[in-house]
Order: structure tokens, then C-alpha cells, then sequence
């Protein structure tokens, strides 16, 4: 049946972006960054993964190494980056500019190395096609799920749970007081942006993993995440996941009454007509 089907579809690629928004969520939250080059990253992710498969290194290795690498890569983008503009007193906009130059950079230089063009990996398991009733999956789409709903959960025990995250939620609501009271605010900062590309390196993965590699792939998803995590109400991982679920499930949905490329401007026009009646969002940060 097309419509359980199109559901199941809008489930598995609401997990990815939902991955994608908690993320993007957890730093801007935090750091009240607006941090567009996380689309880059996102891309990198999918691209370092290809590489070292075609060398011969093992699928989930190659994933690992991965999302180690983009925790790296976040990690530096803070330090040598953001905070470098923080201490010269840089207004949000010029941050603003460095992060979309950032990943300007960050998307020529991955299509002047890999080309424009799609890329698929080599990974004949991943297209591998498993039928439940009426609904097919492949084992990427499986994967995503599984994945982004322990991703989700993770996070949620980790910022109410551990130590560190007690630490972030505590910046992120007042980082005067967290400064005067020694929670070092600036390496915080650092261990959210690694912590959150670690993250997008999953969706960054998992998705071309399925529908193949592109260079500037990481925009779409980074919108649609930002309006999840706005509509979810910022600082809210929950609401941010499972906005981001019901806006795939929505767009998916949409393909039974209109066409495919109308469906993105739908969503926007939904989120603009619920900001207007619930500006704050639907969930609360806790």
C-alpha cells in the first residue's frame, strides 16, 4: 500500500533529520551560534566515509573513524574559529558570515577533489532489500532508524544524566553565571560542537550511504533542522526529533496530492503558520 509505505519512508528519513536537528540544536542552544558550516561537516562525513572504504577499510570501521574525525574537525571549528571571533568581539552576524564562508570552503574543496557528480559506495549489503508485508527497506534504511532513535535517546540521557551534560545545560541557561562560577563556558563550547558533529556525522553517513554522495548535499538537511529545532522549541531535544520526524512524515505524505518539489515549500509554509500561533515552540527547554 503506497501510503503505509510513504509513512514508513517519512519515519526513516524524519530519524535522519532528526539527527541532524538535535545536533544542530544541542549548539545553537549552547553557544547561540548559528553554525551553518555543521552542514559541512555533514557532507565530510559522507565523503571520509566513501575514502576509506574504497581503500579497503572495513564499513563500520570506516564509520567509526569517521565520526571520530568530525568530532576533530568540530572541535577545531570552535577553537580556532568561533572563539577566536568571541575574544575579538565579533558581532552574531560576522559569525554568521564566517560559518556560511566556512562551508562555502568546506563544500568547493570536497567538489573539486570528489567532482559534483553522485557518488555511490561500494557497499553491496547497504541496497540489500527486506520486505515486511507490503513495506520495503533496505538495510541503510533499517540502520538509520535504529540509529537515530538510540542517537536521540543518548542524548537525551546524556544532557539530563552525566556530569558533562549537567555542565552544558547549565552554560547554556546562564553563561555569566556559569563563567563566575568556574564552568570554563569556552571549553564547554568545545566539547558541544564536537560532541554535536560527532552526531551529524551519522545522518552525514547513513544517508548517501543510501541515496548516494553530493557535494552540497548538507543544506537541505540543515534547513529542515533548523525549523524543527525552532518549531520543537530551541533547547529541546525531544522537540527537535520529533519535529524533524513528523516534517519528513509530512513531506513524504505529500507526494500522494502534489509534486515532489513543492513538498519542501509546503513544510515552510506549515512552520510559518505555526510560529504564528505558537511562536515558542512546541516543546519547552528542560
Amino acid at each position: 500500500m503506497l501510503l503505509l509505505q510513504l509513512l514508513v519512508n517519512g519515519l526513516v528519513t524524519g530519524c535522519a533529520l532528526g539527527m541532524v536537528a538535535i545536533s544542530f540544536s544541542l549548539v545553537f542552544a549552547t553557544t547561540k551560534i548559528f553554525h551553518v558550516a555543521h552542514a559541512g561537516v555533514y557532507t565530510m562525513a559522507g565523503y571520509l566515509t566513501w575514502s576509506l572504504i574504497t581503500h579497503g577499510v572495513p564499513d563500520a570501521l570506516a564509520m567509526i573513524l569517521s565520526v571520530a574525525v568530525c568530532a576533530i574537525v568540530g572541535a577545531l571549528i570552535q577553537n580556532q574559529l568561533y572563539d577566536r571571533l568571541e575574544r575579538r568581539r565579533a558581532t552574531p552576524l560576522v559569525v554568521l558570515i564566517a560559518s556560511l564562508g566556512l562551508l562555502a570552503v568546506m563544500q568547493n574543496i570536497i567538489a573539486a577533489v570528489y567532482t559534483p557528480n553522485i557518488l555511490q559506495f561500494p557497499s553491496p549489503w547497504s541496497s540489500r532489500m527486506v520486505s515486511v508485508g507490503s513495506i520495503r527497506l533496505n538495510y541503510t534504511q533499517m540502520l538509520t532508524v535504529v540509529i537515530g532513535l538510540l542517537a536521540y535517546v543518548a542524548t537525551v540521557q546524556f544532557t539530563t544524566r552525566s556530569i558533562l551534560g549537567k555542565r552544558i545545560r547549565a552554560v547554556a541557561s546562564n553563561p555569566f553565571l556559569a563563567e563566575i562560577t568556574q564552568l570554563a563556558p569556552r571549553s564547554v563550547y568545545v566539547y558541544v560542537i564536537a560532541i554535536a558533529s560527532a552526531l551529524v556525522a551519522l545522518p552525514g553517513v547513513l544517508v548517501p550511504l543510501d541515496l548516494g554522495l553530493q557535494p552540497y548535499g548538507g543544506i537541505t538537511p540543515l534547513l529542515t533542522a533548523t525549523v524543527a529545532m525552532i518549531a520543537g522549541g530551541v533547547g529541546s531535544i525531544s522537540g527537535a526529533f520529533v519535529v524533524a520526524v513528523g516534517i519528513a512524515v509530512l513531506q513524504n505524505l505529500s507526494l500522494l496530492v502534489m509534486p515532489g518539489e513543492w513538498s519542501i515549500g509546503v513544510t515552510f509554509f506549515i512552520f510559518v503558520i505555526f510560529m504564528l500561533f505558537r511562536p515558542t515552540g512546541l516543546f519547552v527547554a528542560r
